[in-house]
């Protein structure tokens, strides 16, 4: 019997009845059926009726399949899926390797224990599915059929990521990568090349030239496309949100939360007609008309964390390309899901090629963005140390740079502060996303001492649930990697043996079914004191430190010597008591009663000495000026100038 041939879906494809004798028996004729619904991306179902005298074959490919069959190669995903679960992937890394370079996957869960479900009862041949193994590769994903035969256990072959240029994603010729780990279960979820200096030269000369007809498009275009774009964001924040939660380790939740923030910011950019307005002045000297145009700048550039894989790149490109500028991204090395499947939505969305371009890498490829003459600006959101090699060498070639780095986030709680509303704001700000934000209260400055806050703050810290980010009803997930483990663990300690009282340890929690996740558990330090290492250096973990001191004026002067400073919050009853600190506190975002949040969109990002340096922070009116130029123009239309009259040159 021949056998099907592995070739796209085709609705002209039918199945025509077999010439008499065809088969010698009844497991001959089921294979044949079996064989053609496979290549036609149908999930066949075998199984006897209750007589066992006839043989019931249903196939079934699903609402979701069904709806795509027209536009997607459904046979490589089944097959896809069939490789992975024979090589032994849980369902929800079997997602995330299809959707980490192919947003438009539409598969969920059940459907891939559906499938695995079948292989385990025998009702899915994949012996019949061997020949086919060369051709699985999508975007992103190639593996090589002769290593998978050579070793069947082992696990499958994780994606290589692509690049993002002119609007294809591009296959990096680059030999060296970094490995993207689940800090849930430390399995490979991909591989991120080292873009070549070749590579990351066409995404700049593709931006270059596609600028032109991007800064003519009209405004009001534009705006439709980020209308869209937002759309398409919301229609895909569960993909979203479920990449974020694999390769980060945040709670789904919070990954949800993570795009929303994001999207506040497309939003805002729907209104760019309005927001890019000029001025104008009638007869502002002798008939002449005076008006200023805002311009966009050409090549921008975005460097992103890994703390907030979709909220960050969010903050960058839409901002930049509503403007009427083309944009290059370089995602976090360590979680670059989000960004690629942002890149496919904006072009579903009607981005023109090269107006966004996605390259990846570590130090070399900052040193190109920085070095490249073609790039007008830079956005950065990272640590102190990159930040600042960033802005020397960047600055030093006359770019425009915006920088948030390092943080500390305070919170001065005075005696008369409602006990409930604040216990319950110090534990949401202080382990909420396993202490990985910007926004992360680090230090609790307590008028008085903190003795009788204490055993509030423990009761509601071991109320948290730690689990991976998957699991319902989880809190808080893991740090991002091994090393930020150590690190926190390690500054953990120095701090005790400095002299600080660990109230509650969180560094030896294990979690069941998950022992090789990178867990730490909430942590609570009292008696920390300015000298101490945690204080000076930024953790990035679940860990409260706690201070105190015998008045407010002492705790001010405690916020404002610290030279990372983000936010600061005060809670009290007293109105006086609050008007002081808003006035006396040297800190970008103030809170009363309330933690510092992240900026609303048509607010600006703000942060206060090292933590941000740059006069045009993210988003808001500074963002669009970040982004932008102003043009001055002076018109006068009159054929001739009255005669004794001054003229202003």
């Amino acid at each position: 019997m021949e056998t099907q041939s592995c070739e796209e879906p085709n609705e002209q494809t039918k199945m025509l009845p077999p010439p008499a004798g065809t088969f010698q028996n009844r497991e001959e004729l089921i294979k044949h059926v079996r064989d053609f619904g496979v290549t036609q991306g149908y999930v066949v179902t075998i199984k006897n009726s209750r007589k066992e005298k006839t043989v019931i074959l249903g196939c079934d490919r699903g609402g979701v399949y069904r709806r795509r069959r027209k536009t997607e190669n459904i046979q490589k995903e089944v097959l896809q899926i069939v490789e992975m679960t024979e090589a032994g992937i849980k369902p929800r890394q079997i997602l995330s390797v299809l959707g980490q370079n192919n947003p438009r996957l539409l598969s969920r869960s059940r459907h891939v224990y559906n499938i695995k479900a079948k292989i385990r009862k025998g009702n899915l041949s994949v012996e019949s599915l061997k020949q086919c193994r060369h051709s699985t590769s999508a975007l992103g994903i190639s593996h090589s059929s002769e290593s998978m035969e050579a070793s069947p256990s082992r696990i499958y072959p994780p994606p290589r990521v692509r690049n993002f240029i002119g609007g294809e994603f591009v296959e990096s010729k680059a030999t060296a990568s970094v490995a993207v780990i689940d800090p849930v279960t430390q399995e490979m979820v991909s591989l991120v090349p080292l873009t070549t200096k070749e590579e990351f030269k066409a995404a700049v000369t593709a931006a270059k030239q596609a600028f032109p007809s991007w800064k003519k498009t009209p405004i009001a275009t534009r705006q439709c496309i980020m209308f869209k774009l937002q759309e398409l964001i919301r229609r895909d924040i569960d993909k979203l949100a479920m990449i974020i939660t694999v390769e980060h380790g945040k709670t789904l939740k919070d990954a949800r939360d993570d795009v929303l923030c994001g999207l506040e910011v497309v939003e805002q950019t729907c209104g760019m007609a309005t927001l890019q307005m000029g001025e104008f002045v009638s007869n502002g000297s002798n008939g002449i008309d005076t008006y200023s145009i805002r311009e966009p700048l050409g090549v921008c550039a975005g460097i992103c964390s890994f703390n907030f894989p979709a909220m960050i790149p969010l903050w960058m490109f839409p901002m930049a390309v509503s403007c009427g500028n083309t944009f290059i991204l370089k995602p976090s090395e360590k979680d670059p899901g989000a960004s690629m499947i942002l890149a496919e939505l904006a072009v579903e969305a009607g981005l023109p090629n090269g107006v966004l371009n996605i390259v990846h890498g570590n130090n070399d490829i900052l040193n190109e963005i920085c070095d490249d003459e073609d790039i007008k600006t830079i956005s950065f959101v990272g640590s102190n140390t990159a930040g600042m090699h960033i802005i020397a060498r960047a600055a030093a070639r006359g770019k425009r740079i915006q920088s948030n780095m390092g943080t500390k986030n305070y919170a001065v709680i005075m005696p008369d502060a409602s006990v409930d509303a604040t216990l319950n704001a110090l534990v949401a700000a202080g382990f909420g996303a396993a202490g990985q934000r910007c926004i992360t209260l680090s230090i609790a400055v307590f008028i008085g001492g903190s003795k009788i806050w204490e055993a509030g703050l423990v009761e509601r810290a071991n109320a948290l649930k730690v689990n991976a980010g998957t699991e319902p009803g989880a809190d808080l997930g893991p740090v991002i990697s091994k090393q930020a483990k150590e690190h926190i663990c390690r500054l953990i300690q120095s701090d005790i043996e400095s002299g600080a009282r660990l109230v509650l340890d969180g560094r030896n929690i294990v979690v069941q079914r998950y022992e090789n996740g990178n867990f730490v558990g909430p942590t609570i330090l009292c008696d920390v004191t300015s000298d101490m290492e945690c204080y000076k250096e930024e953790m990035l973990g679940p860990v409260l430190l706690c201070m105190q001191a015998d008045s407010l004026e002492e705790a001010i002067d405690i916020v404002n010597g610290e030279r990372y400073c983000n936010g600061a919050s005060i809670f009290t009853t007293s109105c006086a008591a609050a008007k002081k600190f808003r006035d006396e506190i040297e800190t970008g975002q103030v809170g009363i009663n309330t933690l510092v949040p992240v900026s609303l969109p048509f607010f600006s990002s703000t942060g206060s000495k090292e933590s941000v340096i740059s006069d045009l922070n993210f988003h808001g009116k500074a963002g669009l000026q970040f982004y932008t130029q102003i043009k001055m123009v002076r018109q006068q239309w009159e054929d001739l100038v009255r005669p004794g009259l001054p003229t202003c040159q």
